[in-house]
């Protein structure tokens, strides 16, 4: 078992400054607040850091401020995906990868590949890395589901295909695969409302937006459900429930800055085509913040 990924990952915001620049001292602070409240590990560079409006060289930049920050006292997982296989390859093998314990990779995106296109895409990925895979299941992004089968099959047929972040919102789909996974294989949740329920229903822990906001209770909530201590997690869970509906109300990752930017850590700026969260929503999550 891989426990290098057992517990909680955050999928770690990228801040950026009042004039949309990287702002690497807030990334530090965000970083430390997570780390010193016991997250398992980080993961950089995913959709939550708006990958897709960072540049190349922005991304080098991310990369090296949470590994100076992290110190190596975390694994580190570092996101690789997209819809052109070739293009993905090439960036693992241009990619720096001598501080990072896996790569993170999204299932195709937008050209709807078959089941048989999946495979073949995490297939080439898995021979051309030199680290561990984990795979990232994301419909309601990709506009395709990577059904239970194909995953399985990646995780018998490749040794370095350690674990898949599932975040098809989908208790059924999310049972079959722990129930079937080979042994040694993570289901990873990456849905922050389900995450608790996997948990306790045999998966690894989670890959959470939420969990960077409120570090401790939600690192404490998934180690008390890898415990089987369900009674003791919920109560986090019925603690946090509120506003982890909050942060997806708009648009992922303004909801979570905007608790950031309550819990005074980072400004709530992202980059178009994502435009912060509504004063309202703003208001909703200050107050949250505040009675929390």
């Amino acid at each position: 078992m891989n426990s290098k990924f057992l517990g909680t990952g955050v999928a770690l915001v990228t801040p950026f400054k009042s004039d949309l620049t990287i702002d690497h001292d807030a990334l530090t602070s965000i970083v430390n607040f997570n780390i010193e409240n016991g997250v398992e590990y980080l993961v950089v560079c995913g959709t939550t850091g708006e990958s897709v409006t960072i540049s190349k060289q922005e991304k080098k930049e991310v990369i090296e401020t949470i590994s100076k920050a992290n110190m190596g006292r975390v694994p580190m997982v570092l996101g690789i995906g997209g819809n052109n296989t070739a293009q993905v390859i090439e960036e693992i093998k241009s990619t720096d990868l001598s501080n990072i314990d896996a790569i993170l990779s999204v299932s195709p995106y937008y050209s709807k590949p078959t089941q048989e296109g999946i495979y073949q895409h995490f297939k080439a990925i898995s021979e051309a890395s030199p680290i561990d895979i984990i795979l990232y299941n994301v419909p309601g992004r990709t506009s395709k589901n990577m059904e239970v089968e194909t995953t399985l099959r990646l995780a018998n047929d490749f040794k370095n295909i350690v674990a898949v972040k599932e975040a098809g919102n989908n208790v059924s789909q999310y049972l079959e695969l722990i129930k079937n996974k080979p042994e040694d294989f993570l289901i990873i949740s990456g849905d922050d409302d389900l995450a608790l329920g996997v948990v306790l229903a045999g998966g690894a822990g989670v890959i959470s937006v939420i969990g960077q906001g409120f570090p401790k209770e939600f690192s404490e909530m998934i180690r008390l459900g890898l415990n089987g201590k369900a009674k003791d997690a919920y109560k986090l869970h019925f603690r946090l429930m509120d506003v982890i509906g909050y942060i997806f109300e708009e648009n992922n990752p303004a909801g979570i800055k905007a608790v950031f930017e309550a819990l005074g850590l980072c400004k709530d700026r992202v980059r178009l085509p994502l435009v912060p969260a509504s004063n309202a929503l703003k208001e909703k999550i200050k107050l949250f913040v505040e009675k929390f």
